[in-house]
């Protein structure tokens, strides 16, 4: 591989800095808008999966929780819009609240991390219905060229308005 390394940055926030109110269950619950750049030659898809470590409660995780399943994103395209507008051949697996796209931060106690992972694949995975997390990784293994991340944070009542 060469040029830049597979770069995922929000303008919504930064790494490790707090997700607005609007991205949430507690504003319009609609999706960051997400770019990437650095994707490698040679890369066939992109996937990128959501999710929080931290359920339910940061002091006592238990579960990590998904809020977001998408795969073979064309590797033409640079970025998702606010509001997860898809590019053309994107599919979508399902969330842990058991339907299709993106399910915003609702922690029910504390301030919980969300996981933006994005990655690169050497293969299109074609349709695999709406798969779970952990049958996309499965489906992912041995694949990925590369993959990157931002982490996003998020505390009920305590959000940065926008």
């Amino acid at each position: 591989m060469t040029g830049a390394a597979l770069t995922l940055t929000s303008t919504a926030f930064a790494d490790g800095g707090s997700i607005p109110k609007r991205y949430t269950c507690e504003g319009q619950d609609v999706s960051p808008p997400l770019a990437w750049s650095g994707v490698p030659s040679g890369t066939r898809g992109l996937a990128l999966i959501v999710d929080d470590p931290d359920a339910p409660d940061p002091k006592a995780p238990k579960r990590t929780y998904v809020h977001w399943v998408l795969y073979d994103i064309p590797p033409s395209a640079a970025s998702l819009p606010e509001g997860g507008a898809l590019p053309a051949g994107t599919r979508q697996g399902r969330n842990d609240w058991g339907r299709t796209g993106y399910g915003g931060p609702c922690p029910p106690i504390g301030r919980h991390r969300y996981f933006h992972k994005l990655y690169a694949l050497d293969t299109v995975l074609g349709d695999l219905g709406e798969p779970r997390k952990d049958a996309l990784e499965k489906a992912m293994k041995g694949h990925v060229l590369a993959e990157s991340r931002i982490v996003g944070t998020y505390e009920k009542g305590q959000a940065v308005h926008a």
